[in-house]
């Protein structure tokens, strides 16, 4: 369930400011996206796989926590990055 290192180097080329870029707010919430994103995957298959949603939760809530961040802080760049990854439909 854990995205592979080849998945995570693409996130990072396309959302950081160069390749080492992995600190940055952008390129984190993009990395929690895609692991929730996989995750609501696994859960069309195995429903009950309750310790799972645990981790999801986690996730949604440290992603939330850093999208406020960066309203607060940088609002275009905030905009910008929910328009890339298709959130707040």
């Amino acid at each position: 369930m854990a995205l592979t290192k080849e998945v995570k180097e693409q996130i990072v080329k396309t959302y950081g400011k160069d390749a080492k870029d992995t600190g940055s707010v952008e390129v984190q919430i993009a990395i929690l996206t895609a692991e929730i994103n996989e995750l609501n995957r696994h859960f069309e298959t195995h429903i009950h796989d309750f310790h799972s949603k645990r981790g999801l939760m986690i996730k949604i809530g440290h992603r939330k926590s850093l999208l406020a961040y960066l309203k607060k802080n940088d609002l275009k760049a905030y905009e910008s990055l929910i328009a890339k990854l298709g959130l707040r439909r």
